[in-house]
């Protein structure tokens, strides 16, 4: 199998590659800068260029790039980016893909839980509505991009993330820090909700749809216990043993991080995976504390 991928050296594209790394496969990867390597493949989606001969005889397509949402407060500028990256990027592939004379049978077009908004405690599947907020209309437009390539008769699946946890990067390393200095706690009055999913299952759900034919569209790519922030604070204290007796409140979050505060840090979304399990999609690690003491190397205590 030949397959095609995008941000291959980010969190989830350098643990999917490594999934990857037994199989008998090739991954070309589609990069910014030009590369000797021959397996990689140079585009600019900014520019609007990618040369569709490159990708005649792809079989699969992993499409993970965009800018990060959590490294620094939002800015203008920030939000430009973080929007402009996912959807001028999907929808150049996405294009390029349908224009093929062979195109791939699938293709896996990251998005995010961020489409459903802010929603409290409200039960929240697959066919729940999109919410409102700058990352719900980016996500609505995010997904909506893959249009062509649906078109032409690929397949395309959009697994929508949650939090992804893992010890090398993204919102748990950053804690990490925090809780060991013995400072940590809950954001706010800590009552969002947190919709969460290990590195791990990360990369089999991305491997699963790449194989599972019957599955399209949209896909909760979560845990099926999602848990209060408050919740999390105390799990993530007693798997590192520590206390959990602060807490930052939602002024001085907004404060730090701007916009990016209500729509990431205090927003809830109680998700579920309904459409994983309906698929026979078996999580490796379904709930949170046995999940941490995976990811920290932390026995049972």
């Amino acid at each position: 199998m030949n397959l095609l991928m995008t941000g291959s050296s980010g969190l989830i594209g350098s643990a999917f590659r490594s999934h990857l790394s037994s199989k008998d496969l090739r991954i070309l990867r589609l990069v910014r800068r030009p590369s000797s390597s021959v397996n990689d493949i140079y585009w600019n989606p900014g520019l609007g260029f990618l040369d569709s001969s490159s990708l005649e005889g792809i079989d699969a397509v992993v499409h993970l790039a965009g800018e990060s949402i959590a490294s620094g407060r939002w800015t203008s500028k920030k939000m430009k980016s973080i929007r402009e990256s996912r959807i001028k990027g999907t929808g150049l592939l996405s294009e390029t893909l349908a224009r093929l004379s062979n195109p791939p049978k699938v293709f896996v077009s990251i998005s995010a839980i961020g489409i459903y908004g802010d929603r409290g405690d409200e039960r929240l599947n697959e066919n729940s509505s999109a919410g409102k907020g700058f990352l719900a209309q980016v996500c609505q437009e995010w997904e909506s991009a893959t249009a062509l390539a649906i078109e032409k008769g690929i397949r395309v699946v959009n697994p929508r993330v949650g939090m992804v946890l893992s010890a090398s990067g993204g919102a748990l390393a950053q804690m990490l820090p925090i809780y060991r200095f013995g400072i940590g706690g809950k954001l706010g009055k800590g009552h969002q909700y947190m919709s969460w999913i290990t590195i791990n299952d990360m990369v089999n759900i991305i491997h699963f749809a790449i194989q599972n034919e019957s599955l399209n569209g949209a896909v909760n790519a979560v845990s099926p216990n999602p848990v209060s922030n408050s919740v999390f604070s105390k799990v993530l204290a007693k798997v590192l043993s520590r206390p959990n007796l602060f807490a930052l409140p939602a002024f001085a979050a907004r404060f730090v991080w701007g916009k990016m505060a209500d729509e990431v840090l205090l927003s809830s979304s109680r998700v579920y995976p309904d459409r994983l399990e309906e698929s026979g999609y078996k999580f490796a690690f379904p709930k949170l504390e046995e999940a941490l003491r995976q990811i920290l190397d932390k026995p049972v205590s």
